[in-house]
């Protein structure tokens, strides 16, 4: 167990260095089972930057930063109103990331914890990350059978939805 602090609050616009920082470097970390290594060591933070400002400046999604005891964001989830067509639910978690030195620090939880809360929610996640998915199964997701595929760089990559009911007190 990662024996790291950290704090979660909602994530202002003065975030979005750090976000992006994190968003590129869990790729970096996370998807080279499933995405050619050469495009992912070729992302730049600074090339999300002005998208995450866009982001943290509009209304249509909550996002949440762990902010560790050096006042670095090592992890942010993002959520808000479910986005499918055939809108399984009413909510849904948009993103959740974590650098790899946060793994196992209660971050992730944490991060899940105050974007969705106890609400039931759908999420999309790439098939094969077999850390996110146990992540998820603990937490009360399970795939609903709906998949989709995604063409990033060139893959095409498979993406599965995973949905949750309500968690009432006591479950």
């Amino acid at each position: 167990m990662n024996a790291m602090t950290f704090e979660i609050r909602k994530a202002t616009v003065a975030d979005a260095e750090g976000i992006a920082f994190v968003h590129v470097k869990a790729w970096q970390e996370s998807y080279g089972y499933a995405l050619p290594q050469t495009e992912l060591d070729a992302m730049n933070p600074a090339d999300r930057v002005e998208r995450w400002r866009n982001i943290l400046n509009g209304a249509e999604q909550q996002a949440y930063v762990a902010v560790n005891d050096a006042h670095q964001i090592v992890g942010w989830a993002t959520a808000g109103s479910c986005r499918d067509e055939d809108r399984p639910g009413e909510f849904e978690l948009y993103a959740i990331y974590l650098l790899a030195a946060a793994h196992g620090s209660g971050a992730g939880q944490a991060l899940l914890d105050a974007a969705i809360g106890n609400q039931a929610a759908s999420l999309w996640m790439m098939a094969g990350n077999k850390r996110a998915e146990r992540f998820y199964l603990k937490n009360g997701f399970v795939p609903d059978g709906v998949t989709r595929n995604e063409e990033i760089w060139g893959v095409t990559v498979n993406e599965i939805r995973m949905q949750r009911p309500e968690i009432r007190s006591g479950q």
